[in-house]
């Protein structure tokens, strides 16, 4: 049976799923390698579900000659490994969706799901290759003659990661999937859908996701001190860190619960260290006290948390961005934060090195707010378009007269790490004098409250400004924050929708001066967040007093496809419009 696919396809959408344990990831590793290896643009996204074994994973490679960085519904190709795929992947199967599975795998499932079913005897060429758990391999073949790409640079792969075990680990990888190509390219005819299609010439050829970014980008800022419990979908930053420590020159400790690891950070921090603590809610829900700590000892601290829903457990391995409020509230008292959300693999290496600066110079917790979504997803750059901010400047010697909490016009007292020069370094969770001496007098609390509080001017002075994508002089204005931004951005330029524009955050707290003056142009003020409640509409409106009229909200624990957000935001804009 020929692939019964259109020959001009702008790009491919292709989705692999099947039980945890049969190499998923593997194979989209090394797709994702060879393709941008071949010239061309990656995107992929993973979803997975909280087992070590069994359930049901997938992942979605989008293929394009052009730059790609949002999550789409489309499946071309369904390469489905196992049975039971979930209700969300049945969903987006359309009529011209082609599904490849092994019927003898199978038993039937997924034939008449309304795709274009394609039988392929997986489980026999992985037999023929040395045994099933080569099945996967054989499927990444099938896709790469499907595609019109080779086989050598999935070879070459296979010889890099499979090198530390027995020799013909990768030799019969590599067989799986030649015999797997073989079969993609009679389908195709040997006229693979890429064939003749132009890649991106400035594609980059660096292959990184959320996570990493983070890393990057602390590892950038000079951070040398990492501590977490391991809590998904955060382990991701302790585990790059944990690989790289020695190249970083990092200290990073996995700690016996949240407390600890805050607790941790602070005090490497009062010792001279660039700190940061990785987590997700309930993590983070249980540093409040520590945060709080920081507070009062303005002691510079990074957290990256990376949001699940919730409540409590919640999902564990799913997305929201339900905790926007708790980063900017949580810890008893009032203390000045900064909150920053990236929307991009480059923002978030540039944002993290943000939050280092800020925090350090403003001696402060710095948050950055990233979800599942995010840091599990991935694509192609160039190293060029990774920024490189200036290193916070390093601490002074301190003198004999030196006092840690100098009431100073900005707030932000010398910064003195013990050891380096003579002067006492105080620090204490108690309210305290200019030296770090405890007293509990009225006057002094005002004035030391009054003092933390000033340095929010300079954070407000120093906030980055939303990005304003489409016309300047919009009548209706679509504003969203973090990993929303990319897939709401191509949205409306599907739509093209005239007068329409979005207002893009990737800095939450404190907000630009100029964020008042913008929301106050539009006509309409549409909020698109993945939480049940509009938290940042709700927080643009406390500090500016304008309130979004509608939203377009998420919180079922997957994120917004670029479909999706087309369909709910034409609706929403033509009145007819609601939540999911």
């Amino acid at each position: 049976m020929l692939f019964p696919f259109p020959r001009e396809v702008k790009e491919v959408s292709c989705v692999l799923c099947g039980a945890a344990g049969l190499g998923i990831q593997t194979v989209e590793d090394m797709l994702a390698r060879t393709v941008v290896d071949s010239g061309f643009s990656v995107f992929g996204s993973r979803e997975y579900m909280s087992r070590v074994r069994g359930g049901n994973n997938s992942t979605e490679l989008r293929i394009a000659p052009f730059r790609v960085d949002a999550l789409v519904d489309r499946m071309d190709i369904l390469v489905v490994l196992s049975r039971n795929a979930r209700a969300n992947i049945r969903e987006r199967i359309a009529p011209t969706t082609v599904i490849i599975g092994d019927r003898d795998e199978l038993k039937g499932e997924l034939e008449d799901a309304g795709g274009v079913f394609i039988p392929a005897p997986l489980s026999r060429l992985a037999a023929e290759a040395g045994g099933r758990i080569y099945s996967n391999s054989v499927a990444a073949g099938i896709l790469l003659g499907i595609l019109g790409l080779g086989t050598e640079r999935a070879e070459a792969f296979f010889e890099e990661r499979f090198s530390g075990k027995k020799a013909d680990v990768a030799a019969k990888n590599a067989h799986a999937c030649r015999a797997g190509h073989e079969l993609g390219e009679k389908l195709v005819a040997g006229n693979g859908l890429l064939s003749g299609m132009r890649g991106d010439s400035g594609a980059g050829k660096a292959l990184i996701k959320g996570s990493d970014a983070v890393s990057l980008g602390a590892m950038a800022a000079g951070c040398n001190f990492v501590t977490a419990y391991p809590m998904s979908p955060a382990t991701g930053v302790l585990s790059f860190f944990a690989k790289h420590a020695e190249k970083a020159g990092a200290a990073v400790e996995q700690v016996e619960d949240e407390p600890a690891a805050i607790n941790m950070a602070l005090g490497a921090s009062y010792a001279g260290a660039r700190a940061m603590v990785t987590t997700s809610g309930g993590g983070f829900a249980l540093m409040g006290e520590g945060l709080s700590l920081a507070g009062v000892m303005e002691m510079p601290v990074v957290v990256h948390l990376s949001q699940r829903p919730g409540p409590a457990t919640g999902m564990a391995t799913r997305t929201e961005q339900a905790d926007l409020e708790v980063a900017l509230y949580s810890g008893h008292g009032e203390f000045p934060r900064a909150l920053y959300a990236p929307g991009s693999i480059e923002s978030a290496f540039s944002l993290t090195q943000e939050a280092f600066r800020v925090a350090a110079k403003y001696q402060t917790p710095a948050i950055v707010l990233t979800d599942q979504y995010f840091v599990d997803s991935f694509y192609n750059v160039r190293p060029e378009e990774l920024t490189l901010l200036e290193e916070p400047a390093a601490a002074q010697a301190t003198g004999a007269e030196y006092r840690r909490y100098e009431d100073v016009p900005s707030g932000c007292s010398p910064f003195g790490v013990p050891g380096l020069g003579v002067g006492i370094v105080g620090a204490d969770s108690h309210e305290h004098d200019e030296v770090g001496h405890v007293y509990e007098n009225f006057e002094l609390r005002k004035r030391m409250q009054e003092k933390r509080m000033r340095k929010l001017e300079g954070m407000r002075s120093e906030a980055m400004a939303p990005k304003l994508y489409g016309r300047e002089d919009f009548t209706d204005l679509v504003f969203c924050w973090g990993s929303t931004i990319p897939i709401f951005r191509e949205a409306l330029s599907i739509l093209e929708m005239e007068g329409v524009s979005l207002l893009a955050f990737e800095q939450v707290w404190p907000l630009h001066s100029s964020v008042e003056r913008l929301l106050k142009r539009g006509r309409r003020l549409i909020g698109a967040e993945g939480n049940s409640t509009g938290q940042f509409a709700r927080l643009l409106r406390a500090h500016t007093g304008i309130a979004a009229t509608d939203s377009v909200l998420k919180y079922n624990g997957l994120q917004f496809s670029v479909e999706e957000a087309v369909n709910r935001l034409s609706e929403t804009l033509s009145g007819k419009g609601g939540r999911s």
